[in-house]
């Protein structure tokens, strides 16, 4: 017996959410791990940024958000942290 597309699709969307949120939580303990070591080249961390691209790519794929989204949610943000913190250059 197969699935109709609908319940693909959503196994599909369900497996997406699950894997962003596994890897989600997998950047913020080698965050934390880099943190401790004061170590921004400790390379599980930069694995794991790629790997949150990498779900955030097919969060676009799967038609969750496109780039046009993302480049306004990106400046949004960095015009708030220009007032909230020192990592945007004014």
């Amino acid at each position: 017996m197969s699935k109709s597309n609908t319940e693909m699709l959503k196994t599909q969307f369900l497996q997406l959410m699950v894997i962003t949120m596994e890897e989600c939580g997998e950047l913020i303990q080698e965050c934390s791990k880099s943190m401790r070591r004061s170590d921004e080249n400790h390379q599980p961390l930069k694995d794991e940024i790629g790997d949150v691209y990498c779900m955030i790519e097919l969060c676009k794929e799967y038609g969750i958000i496109d780039q046009k989204m993302l480049d306004e949610r990106v400046k949004y943000k960095k015009n708030k942290l220009k007032k909230w913190s020192n990592l945007i250059k004014v």
